[in-house]
């Protein structure tokens, strides 16, 4: 596969949802089928070497991009949901959020001992989630191997937030500074 220019195709939209935030609209990107098959074979081909047995994504972006790349890598795909939206045993993780803290869930029996987890979202901004991923991958016993991102709001430094909570690898295919 040839290289693909992903940020041309992720539009910039100024002050949304809020004045002076300029949001990163990737459904351009992932609307297109070219772009959308460069997306998943850079993410899967970064890891297809690292024995995944499972791929974790939070909702709901995650599992545009996750599940995916559980299918391209021959691995199972983990949903992470809000609090209430998994229907058996699950297990819990809060992170913080600019004004309040969230939670995520993922069934008990989702991901074992044995598992080789790869974490798999659109974007990373400050890395909350990611940690509450990261801390439910490790509470089930599994080893987490690294985390792919289609993009990493880098200005807002969320591998600091991730080192402090795994030495797992962190790879982007956009950077935004």
């Amino acid at each position: 596969m040839t290289a693909y220019d992903f940020e041309r195709s992720i539009v910039d939209i100024p002050d949304y949802p809020e004045p002076g935030v300029v949001f990163k609209d990737i459904t351009p990107l992932i609307a297109d089928a070219e772009g959308f098959s460069a997306v998943i074979e850079a993410i899967a081909g970064h890891f297809e070497n690292a024995g995944i047995t499972k791929v974790i994504g939070a909702e709901a972006r995650g599992f545009m991009v996750g599940a995916p790349v559980a299918h391209r890598l021959g691995a199972g795909f983990v949903p992470a949901r809000k609090p209430g939206k998994l229907p058996r045993e699950t297990v819990s993780e809060s992170y913080a959020l600019e004004y309040g803290t969230d939670a995520l869930e993922v069934h008990a029996d989702a991901i074992g001992p044995d598992d080789v987890v790869l974490l798999v979202d659109d974007l990373v901004a400050t890395g909350g989630t990611a940690v509450a991923q990261a801390r439910l991958v490790e509470r089930l016993g599994a080893r987490l191997a690294g985390m792919g991102f289609l993009m990493e709001l880098a200005f807002l430094d969320p591998r600091t937030a991730i080192a402090q909570a795994t030495d797992a690898e962190v790879f982007s295919l956009v950077r935004v500074d």
